[in-house]
C-alpha cells in the first residue's frame, strides 16, 4: 500500500489542495485547519449550514494564504504571520478554544460574498484543542478546527467500491480526507489500528461518520440529492451513522510524500455493518 495523495485544507469547511509533500506536526498537517469561519455568536460555520463555502478555494505561497472565490475571481490574500491580539472563544461542536481575528478586513471580505456576518479566525500553536477523551491515547492528542480529529485516511479501494455501486462517479473530494492510498482492500483502513508512513507514525480511533457534505458538488456549492449517502447506507451503517474513512491521531511527527509506503503494525476488528 502507498500513499498516493495528500489534501491540506487551511480554512475548515474551504477549498482544499493537493500536495506531493508535507509536514505532520502535532495537530495535524502542517496549515490544515488553522483558520475557520464563525458566526456572530462566534460559532465555526461549514457547508452543512452554506454550501456556497465550497466555492473558495484555497493556496498557499511562501508566507500567504491565498483564498479566492470562484464565480467572481475575487483573491483575498491572507498573510500567515498576522492576526489580532485579542483572544475570542470560538465553538466547534461540544469544544470550546481561543482563536483571534486574522482582521477586520478578511471578515469583511468574507460577508460581502457569503451575504452574511462572520468572521476569519485564525488558531495559533499556544491555543490547545484536545481531542475527545474517549480516543485519545494520550493527554497530548490534540487537533486544530477540525470536526474532531488531525488526520482522516481513505483508500482509494474504498472509493471504487462505492462508485461501482453508484450511477455516477464522485470524486475523492467529497469526503475531505488528508491521505489517500492504494493498494489493500475497500474499507480495509477502518481496521488499522497502528501503522506508518515513511518515518510518521499513526493510531487510527474511529471510522468517520458521515454528513450531508458528501452531498455537496463541491464545485457549485450545490446539493446533487442523495447520494452518496443513500447508496453508503445500505451496507456502511452502524447504528444511525454512516461510515466512510479512518480518523487518526498522530504519534510521531515528521514529513509524508506521495509514493511512501504505508506499513500496518496491529489493526482491530471492524465494525458490523447492517445491510438493507
Amino acid at each position: 500500500m502507498k500513499l498516493s495523495e495528500i489534501w491540506i485544507y487551511p480554512v475548515k469547511s474551504l477549498g482544499g489542495f493537493s500536495v506531493q509533500q508535507t509536514e505532520v506536526t502535532t495537530r495535524g498537517l502542517k496549515y490544515d485547519r488553522r483558520w475557520m469561519l464563525i458566526d456572530t455568536d462566534n460559532v465555526f460555520v461549514t457547508q452543512r449550514q452554506v454550501g456556497d463555502l465550497a466555492l473558495f478555494k484555497t493556496a498557499i505561497e511562501e508566507n500567504t494564504l491565498y483564498v479566492t472565490h470562484s464565480p467572481t475571481g475575487k483573491t483575498l490574500p491572507v498573510n500567515m504571520s498576522l492576526y489580532q491580539s485579542t483572544a475570542i472563544t470560538v465553538e466547534v461542536w461540544d469544544d470550546e478554544m481561543d482563536a483571534y481575528e486574522v482582521s477586520e478586513e478578511a471578515s469583511a471580505w468574507f460577508s460581502e460574498l457569503l451575504g452574511k456576518p462572520v468572521r476569519l479566525v485564525y488558531m495559533p500553536d499556544e491555543s490547545l484543542r484536545p481531542v475527545d477523551p474517549k480516543y485519545a491515547q494520550t493527554p497530548e492528542d490534540i487537533t486544530s478546527f477540525s470536526d474532531g480529529y488531525p488526520i482522516l485516511v481513505i483508500g482509494q479501494s474504498s472509493l471504487d467500491d462505492l462508485n461501482n455501486r453508484l450511477e455516477k462517479q464522485i470524486p475523492i473530494n467529497r469526503f475531505r480526507p488528508n491521505f489517500v492510498f492504494t493498494g489493500g482492500n475497500a474499507f480495509e483502513e477502518e481496521s488499522w489500528f497502528e501503522f506508518s508512513i515513511g518515518t510518521t507514525s499513526f493510531k487510527g480511533v474511529k471510522p468517520c461518520a458521515r454528513c450531508i457534505v458528501t452531498t455537496l458538488n463541491h464545485e457549485t456549492g450545490q446539493k446533487t440529492g442523495k447520494e452518496p449517502l443513500h447508496t453508503l447506507s445500505t451496507y456502511r451503517k452502524v447504528g444511525n451513522k454512516i461510515l466512510f474513512g479512518q480518523n487518526v491521531l498522530i504519534v510521531q511527527t515528521g514529513t509524508v510524500s506521495v509514493g511512501e509506503e504505508i506499513t500496518v503494525q496491529t489493526t482491530r476488528q471492524l465494525a458490523k455493518f447492517s445491510v438493507s
